[in-house]
């Protein structure tokens, strides 16, 4: 029986170390480490992806299978979904560090595998979501940048990155608190206020500031 950690990153979102590292410091300790790079959850299935196929020939039942959240298997609901039900019914244990979920098949009992189902679909369904209103916020952000005259309209420098705008919506989307938010992100309380309140406003003022 192997523990593996899965991790996977676009071009916008955490590191593979970082992912990592989270898992390390939640006292996980792996086997084998896999990694997507570059790879977008939206529109690449888990099995389409160079990693995620080599995932799928290499676990056995038995094995435990480590995330971050389910957003690292992907953020389309259809995919996840049968992505973890596939795994399930191999024999496989998923564990999520956020939240500290855990997923097991072996269950046989209709009302807890009612429970599990249903909270595996409300996990999925809240990272299509996430993706989807990310994506809206960039769109009118960069529309917003496009029309603003650069000398006067582009304000002061942005205090965050966007690899910790991503991070703090990720956060925000598992119900943490925002005062732990702040402390994982190194931001403080009322920019957390701002990204969270304001997503146009955040995308406007990143994608102003892009090329300065």
């Amino acid at each position: 029986m192997a523990t593996f950690l899965y991790a996977r990153v676009s071009t916008t979102e955490q590191t593979i170390e970082h992912q990592q590292a989270q898992a390390e410091a939640a006292g996980f300790t792996f086997d084998h480490i896999i990694a997507d790079k570059g790879v977008s959850g939206v529109s690449v299935p888990m099995r389409d992806r160079p990693e995620g196929k080599r995932l799928f020939d290499m676990l056995r039942a038995g094995d435990t299978l480590v995330v971050r959240w389910v957003d690292r298997l992907g953020r389309n609901y259809k995919d996840v979904t049968e992505t973890i039900k596939a795994f399930l019914e191999r024999g496989v244990v998923v564990r999520t560090i956020i939240n500290g979920m855990l997923f097991d098949g072996s269950t046989k009992d209709p009302m807890q595998m009612a429970v599990r189902d249903a909270l595996i679909a409300f996990m999925a369904a809240t990272a299509e979501a996430q993706a989807e209103a990310t994506k809206e916020a960039q769109r009118a952000g960069i529309a917003h940048a496009k029309t603003a005259k650069e000398d006067v309209y582009r304000g002061r420098k942005p205090s965050f990155t966007r690899e910790q705008v991503a991070t703090v919506r990720d956060l925000l989307s598992k119900q943490t608190q925002i005062a732990e938010v702040s402390r994982v992100t190194g931001l403080s309380r009322q920019t957390v206020y701002r990204i969270k309140d304001d997503p146009e406003g955040t995308e406007k003022a990143l994608a102003i500031w892009a090329n300065a």
